[in-house]
């Protein structure tokens, strides 16, 4: 069955011990720059430094002492991975998470300092599934989906949840889309009253693909500095992404990198390229947000400062309109 509004109010009291609840920030210039007023929903400071907690907790936290004895295990490319390993830690369960090869450093750091164990594989989805289902057959662990699970989706969408408890009378909410346990959440609570869009990098364009076409697209090969949004949409995100999502909406790799320089030097928030596709798609499409109250997701903050994708001391705001985007 669907994932409904009262899944995500439920996971909402089953979590709330153990996530912040995070801030909103707002800049006026940033506002002033895209001509509408911008909500920036900050779970890059969330515990485990993303909004993967929520439903990692959420997950954890509803598997009977049965499914839970020997402990969960999952494959993730960083923070679905930390969150599961820290909400196992609060359970008293152990953890696995199948990583490539070619994950960050400081993401693997992060899992490791919750006590999980680590198993590399190499860099293909192909190679994660199998990996961890020789895991799960070894161990008898249980098996938490980074994103195409019905406690995932309704622990990702307490984030907008809260956001709208946080600030009224949004008319629009801006969320990335790499699995879709986010925006699939974030439909659900924000359906029909508030426009829900997916932001995505072109170079990792399945759910623009998906949705236009009506067909789910599941193998691709994504080439975006983006790393928390390479994976292909879920079957469940799909559903509810086709129903509840107005559209997706596409960005280049320079307007990530600008839009991360920004929300570094104007909201002074530490946020990872994948947070940063919402602004830049808002300022990719002006006219679309044009005097609105538009809800922004920064999804996580697990970013190496000594690896950063811009020089802190260039050019971060455009040197034109604002409906120009040359940088």
């Amino acid at each position: 069955m669907a994932v409904e509004i009262e899944d995500v109010i439920a996971a909402q009291a089953r979590i709330s011990p153990y996530i912040h609840k995070t801030p909103v920030m707002q800049s006026e210039r940033l506002n002033e720059l895209v001509g509408c007023n911008l909500f920036f929903k900050c779970e890059n400071l969330q515990k485990a430094g993303a909004f993967k907690s929520r439903g990692a907790v959420n997950a954890v936290f509803s598997l009977s002492d049965k499914q839970a004895k020997n402990g969960v295990a999952t494959h993730s490319s960083g923070n679905h991975g930390a969150a599961l390993a820290r909400a196992a830690k609060l359970r008293g369960i152990s953890s696995t998470i199948v990583v490539p090869s070619d994950a960050k450093q400081v993401k693997k750091a992060a899992i490791l300092s919750y006590g999980a164990q680590i198993i590399e594989c190499e860099p293909t989805l192909a190679a994660r599934i199998d990996t961890l289902e020789r895991v799960v057959r070894d161990t008898g662990a249980h098996f938490v989906h980074p994103y195409d699970d019905d406690l995932i989706i309704s622990g990702q969408g307490t984030a907008a949840l809260e956001l709208f408890e946080q600030v009224e009378s949004l008319d629009s909410l801006v969320v990335p889309v790499g699995g879709g346990g986010l925006l699939a959440g974030s439909a659900t609570v924000a359906y029909p009253v508030i426009k829900v869009y997916a932001a995505e990098p072109e170079m990792a364009d399945d759910a623009y693909r998906s949705l236009k076409t009506g067909e789910l697209v599941t193998r691709h090969i994504p080439r975006t500095l983006c790393d928390g949004l390479q994976t292909t949409v879920g079957i469940r995100n799909f559903a509810i992404m086709q129903d509840k999502v107005s559209d997706v909406l596409l960005v280049s790799e320079e307007e990530i990198i600008n839009a991360m320089r920004l929300l570094w030097t104007r909201l002074k928030q530490v946020i990872e390229p994948s947070s940063a596709v919402t602004l830049a798609a808002v300022l990719r499409n002006q006219e679309t947000f044009s005097g609105q109250r538009v809800g922004l997701i920064l999804t996580g903050g697990n970013v190496d400062p000594d690896d950063l994708p811009f020089s802190p001391g260039q050019q971060s705001e455009p040197r034109n309109s604002r409906n120009q985007l040359s940088w």
